[in-house]
């Protein structure tokens, strides 16, 4: 029996933020603790790996959701990929004086038996515009894709 996905589900996280913007700390949490990260202004902002982003976990988030939702709509047209690769960078810019994801850029390799490259990437770009996490990021000026497809 197949399972459809519950409207209602809710996924939680929580932030803890210490002291000032370029001298604090804090940690981000997600409800179920698997992701469980310090953060801070060097590693959102100067680039330091002793911790994670908010734009970071934005990646995350896009790479997850788009991959999951691609082999949804491969599904739909009797395709069963052998695998999604996908990533993701996220610009950080300035706007006005202020912080701002100014483009996300995804790459993804896929096999998936079957399909032809027209079928593949008309799919890729529907999953691009309609996962979830891409239409609530939809505020983002530019949200590039480069899918292949590999044999």
């Amino acid at each position: 029996m197949k399972t459809k996905p519950n409207n209602k589900m809710q996924h939680t996280a929580q932030a803890h933020w210490e002291k000032g913007l370029t001298t604090g700390q804090g940690n981000v949490k997600t409800g179920n603790g698997t992701v469980d990260s310090g953060y801070s202004y060097s590693t959102r902002f100067e680039g330091r790996k002793n911790g994670t982003s908010p734009e970071e976990l934005m990646a995350a988030a896009l790479v997850g959701c788009y991959s999951m939702f691609l082999s949804m709509l491969l599904g739909q047209h009797n395709f069963v990929p052998d695998y999604i690769d996908a990533g993701s960078k996220v610009y950080l810019g300035q706007k006005d004086g202020n912080p701002f994801v100014e483009k996300i850029e995804m790459k993804i390799d896929a096999c998936v038996p079957g399909i032809t490259e027209q079928q593949f990437l008309e799919l890729a770009e529907k999953a691009k515009k309609n996962c979830p996490i891409s239409v609530a990021l939809s505020g983002v000026p530019v949200i590039g894709l480069e899918a292949t497809l590999v044999e």
